[in-house]
């Protein structure tokens, strides 16, 4: 089985699959109405100056999440 890392550790320009979401509530609730789900294709867009809010890009959106936020999911990156 492939190793996961969190999708905060991703590095600018790095993409991936979502293998696993460890978020709830509303912000999870959130995610799912965008499309983010197991199994999606996920890419790191642009990370801020501080380390925090990230842009990614999935399902046809750019998001920013905060570093926290990111933590809570999981993925397989993609080999380059």
């Amino acid at each position: 089985m492939e190793k996961c890392i969190p999708l905060c550790c991703m590095a600018e320009g790095e993409s991936g699959t979502v293998g696993r979401i460890l978020l709830s509530g509303a912000i999870r609730r959130r995610l799912q109405d965008l499309g983010l789900m197991e199994g999606t294709q996920i890419q790191c867009c642009k990370i801020a100056p501080g380390g925090s809010p990230v842009a990614y890009w999935f399902c046809g959106t750019l998001v920013a999440l905060r570093a926290r936020d990111a933590g809570g999911i999981l993925i397989r990156p993609a080999h380059t």
